[in-house]
């Protein structure tokens, strides 16, 4: 018996992920900055045993096997990975793997990066393959590209690498959590729904066909990812949000110029979109961000926060409201699911 838990925190990106140059090695097209939040994560125990006869996966108390999108797309391509590549720890064995998720699933909160990084930390443990944070950066990535930012704790740059195959493509901590205590996500939660369209369609939509797509990727990227990296490293919160908020505004015409159009926004994220817009004129120093979901991250200083959570509390359509700040990386718990 084989059997280990982790804990993962999702990650908000400053610097978009959209869009895969190889599918298979889940590489992307290029390279992103995001910040691991504090309390928004997935708990994850795995357990690999003889008595197992298929796989077994559990997620938020919901069973899933062959022929379910849920393990067949994720979590069972995950699993062939982990076999092909240690075939003496794992070739031979099933799986039973519970994951809870505090946080709405599939709804444009990285629920796949919390849990995809959890996951490849409990494997790594149970299995005793002694994987740095590095190879363990480039095996949470075979489940979920941006899993590999959920490895590291605070502000993070996932390298898009050249090699063809995925050697020099992970994630690595810039700064660690306590460079920027102050610094403040309030997220207002829109709808706890799934989303429709699914990052990993949306994003293979987009570099198919959105006339905009080139430019996103050899002019924006390169830009913001410098210029974010450099903001972070002064604490220039400004130049930070300006870009940001602007990145996830080119990142979300890419996606609404793809045909058929990918468009996650609802009512509730226009209303905090236009209030922000109107709160930074009026003084109050904010901006937004916004992942492939309708959820609306707004950036703020921990002065602000509250003040920013009590307006957003006002509007119609919001269904909750978290904040949060730079978080830890996975962690190895003893507290199993199961």
């Amino acid at each position: 018996m084989a059997k280990a838990s982790a804990i993962a925190n999702a990650n908000i990106a400053l610097v978009k992920y959209w869009g895969k140059r190889n599918k298979e090695l889940m590489l992307p097209q290029t390279g992103s900055i995001s910040m691991t939040t504090e309390g928004l994560n997935a708990h994850t125990t795995v357990e690999f045993d003889p008595k197992y006869r298929e796989d077994i996966l559990i997620l938020n108390g919901k069973e899933y096997g062959k022929g379910d999108e849920e393990y067949d797309d994720y979590v069972g391509l995950f699993l062939k990975v982990v076999r092909e590549k240690y075939p003496e720890k794992a070739k031979d064995l099933k799986v039973k793997i519970v994951s809870n998720n505090n946080f709405p699933t599939a709804a444009g909160l990285a629920s796949s990066a919390a849990g995809f990084a959890a996951l490849a930390a409990a494997v790594n443990e149970a299995l005793k393959l002694g994987l740095r944070e590095k190879e363990l950066s480039m095996l949470a990535r075979r489940g979920s590209g941006s899993a590999t930012r959920s490895i590291h704790a605070g502000f993070v740059e996932w390298h898009r690498g050249e090699n063809e195959d995925g050697s020099d493509c992970y994630a690595e901590q810039l700064f660690p959590p306590e460079h920027w205590p102050e610094f403040r996500l309030v997220i207002a939660v829109t709808t706890k729904k799934d989303k429709k369209v699914k990052s990993r369609a949306g994003m293979s939509q987009s570099v198919a066909n959105s006339p905009y797509y080139k430019a996103w990727r050899d002019d924006v990227i390169p830009k913001h990812i410098e210029t974010i990296r450099k903001a972070l490293g002064e604490k220039d919160f400004k130049a930070l949000g300006e870009a940001a908020e602007t990145n996830a505004l080119m990142m979300h015409a890419v996606a609404i110029a793809t045909t058929p159009p990918v468009i996650y926004w609802n009512a509730g994220t226009m209303d905090i979109v236009h209030a922000v817009m109107d709160w930074r004129d009026q003084g109050l120093e904010c901006y937004f961000t916004i992942d492939g979901g309708p959820q609306v991250k707004v950036l703020c200083l921990e002065k602000d926060s509250k003040e920013i959570a009590k307006r957003i509390r006002g509007f119609p359509n919001i269904e909750d409201i978290i904040i949060t700040r730079p978080g830890q990386g996975v962690k190895i718990t003893k507290e199993h699911l199961f």
